[in-house]
This record gives C-alpha cells, structure tokens and sequence, in this order.
C-alpha cells in the first residue's frame, strides 16, 4: 500500500500537472500574461505581511465602512496594497481602461490614451506636471518621457511608491519623475506650483469630489490646465433597476459611491475651474469594446494564482483577493453593456488666470 505521503505528493504532481496544462492552452488562446515586470512568483500584499493578506480581504465587507468620509484612504490604502501586485502582473504599469485603437495593441492603445494628456494639458519640456493618484506611475513615465515635463506623482498607498519609483530608476526617468506617499486631500505641495495636472481613474476615490478637485486647483498655477479620466454613472442609470451592477462595482474597486456624470463637471465649476471640455472617451462608436475586460483572461489569471497560493508562493489569501477581482471584472462588463457606467469619461478645466 502506498503511504499517505506518497499518495498526496501524486495527487498534488497531478492537481498541477492539470493546471499547468490549462494555463498553456490559456496562453496559447489569449496570449502569456507576464508581458511585463513583475512577474506572478513576486505577488505580494504589498506593505501587508504575507500571512495577513486574508484577514485584510475582509477590508471589504461589510460595504458601509467605505461610506464613512474619515475611513475612506487608509481604506484606499489597504485595497492597492492588496492589488497593485495582481494589476502589474496582470495589467502592465498601467492601471486604466483604454480605447481600442485599430490595428493597435493593448498596450499601444493604452500609451496613446496616455499620451493624450500631454496635448491636452499643454506639457512642454521643463513644465512641473501633477499626476494625481499616480498608482506605479506607467502613466507618468510615458507623458514624462514624450514631453520632456517633469512629473510628480502623489499616492497614498507606501508600497506603490517603492515600485513606481524602482520602475522609474529602470527607465532613466527617475531624475524626471518624482512620487511621494499622501494623501491627494491634503496634498503636501505649495500653492501655484504646477504647471499642470491630470489623474487617470483616481479621483473616483476620492469621498468628496470638491475637496480632491479643490486642492488640484489650490497647487496649479493660474493659467494652467487640469484633466481628468473617471469612472462615472451615465444618463441611462437607473437606481431601480441597476443599483446591484453599480454597487458591484463600487465594492471591487474600494469606491465611495459612484458619481453621475453631471456631477463631475457641477464639482469643477463649485471650487473656481473653468471647464473647457466634456467628453465620455468610453462612448465613441470605435470604443465600444472596452468592456471586453476578458472573463477568459482573469480565469486563466486565476488558475496561476490558485496553484501559486498552493505552492505556498503567493501569500494565503491572494486567491480570495483575486477573486474578488474577477467578479468585478464582471459587474464592470455588465455596466458597460448596459451603457450605465463609463470608465473614461473625460473632463479638461482650466484654472483662471
């Protein structure tokens, strides 16, 4: 009879073998997920101790904690440091949506998306440029590097700053690009002292979106141009019918609550900007596909982490966390689909000079 060591050593060469295999399939259907730097043997829980990772999931439940304006960063907080690893390995150093752009790649679609900053903001060479909740700073470095601006970016989340400024140093941009830990509701920068903004799906964090846009418009320069990219509701939500989509959302993604559309702009104009444009990048008739946000990706995702977690690799708990992704994957996709909800809408002020 074989031992119980022995019988548990086949079972697990087979649980892996199995995984492995649909791994390769998936690779070979959707293309190999490590397309970038951090590769999944590295997934962490950012400044989390690895063995507690599962009793920091529970940040999510129950969902009124996020409701309270005072809980909301270190909130923030907790939920990029239990993600960042998972978007980088899975998303690349950028973490947004962007429009598919014809006989693009992803990644091409998504620096072009990025690089639309730059124009719309104006960013020449020597500029001092604001990246508002700069994440690992994929974004920054591509402006940074396109426009010859420096770029400083603010996050709140510690761990994030050590990666995005490593990422900044591989790249010969760390004397261009700067990141510092805080708060963006509160931010420990001068008054008039940037020549321009942006945020790339930040300031949906923010509980009050006055007091975020207030403190964009008190570091600016007069003169200067601020835009943004957000998630919002559009003029076809219905409370009635689809507040479980929207709440799903707002539960994956550590958001206070979803803004309207409407909201954006009102918010702008109460704290002194002028809104020079309005428009929703998500809605144009060759953008369409940008709900496609992969169920197949985020099992095939799944699989690895899942076997990693086993191993003992990945910190106990990963698979919860990613798992909780992979269902707002879908409440994201079933809000796009039903054209209530738009994660690139986009709005462009200016501070008055």
């Amino acid at each position: 009879m074989d031992s119980p060591l022995a019988v548990f050593s086949s079972a697990g060469a087979g649980a892996l073998l199995v995984a492995g295999t649909l791994y390769c399939l998936f690779a070979f259907l959707l293309g190999p997920v490590e397309k970038n730097s951090n590769p999944a043997v590295n997934l962490s829980g950012g400044s989390i101790a690895a063995g507690n990772v599962r009793d920091k999931y529970e940040f999510r439940r129950p969902k009124e904690t996020v409701r309270v304006t005072d809980k909301v960063p270190d909130f923030v907080d907790t939920f990029y440091n239990l993600v960042t690893d998972i978007y980088e390995w899975g998303w690349g150093q950028s973490f947004h949506f962007s429009p598919p752009v014809p006989g693009k790649s992803d990644g091409e679609a998504s620096k072009l998306h990025e690089l639309m900053i730059v124009d719309l903001i104006g960013a020449r060479p020597g500029d001092r440029i604001l990246d508002v909740g700069c994440g690992i700073g994929g974004p920054m470095r591509t402006i940074a590097a396109h426009s010859g601006a420096n770029v400083v970016g603010i996050t709140i989340n510690d761990y994030q700053v050590n990666r995005a400024r490593t990422h900044n140093k591989k790249a010969g941009l760390d004397k261009q690009c700067d990141v510092v830990q805080g708060n963006f509701l509160a931010m420990p920068f001068p008054s008039n002292s940037f020549d321009g903004a942006y945020s790339i799906e930040a300031t949906c964090h923010a509980p009050k979106l006055e007091e975020v846009y207030a403190e964009i418009f008190r570091v600016l320069k007069p003169g200067a141009l601020y835009t943004s990219y957000d998630w919002i509701t559009t003029e076809k939500y219905r409370p009635e019918e689809d507040a479980e989509i929207i709440q799903g959302i707002e539960r994956g993604n550590a958001l206070p609550g979803l803004r309207s559309y409407s909201d954006i702009t009102a918010a702008a104009r109460e704290v002194g900007f002028e809104v020079v444009r309005v428009r929703d990048l998500a809605r144009e008739p060759t953008t369409a596909r940008w709900l496609e946000v992969g169920r197949m990706t985020y099992w095939r995702n799944h699989v690895v982490i899942t076997v990693l977690a086993a191993l003992g690799i990945a910190p106990k708990g990963t698979v919860d966390v990613h798992d909780m992704l992979r269902k707002t994957a879908d409440w994201l996709a079933r809000g796009g689909e039903k054209d209530i909800f738009s994660p690139m809408h986009m709005i462009l002020c200016r501070k008055p000079a």
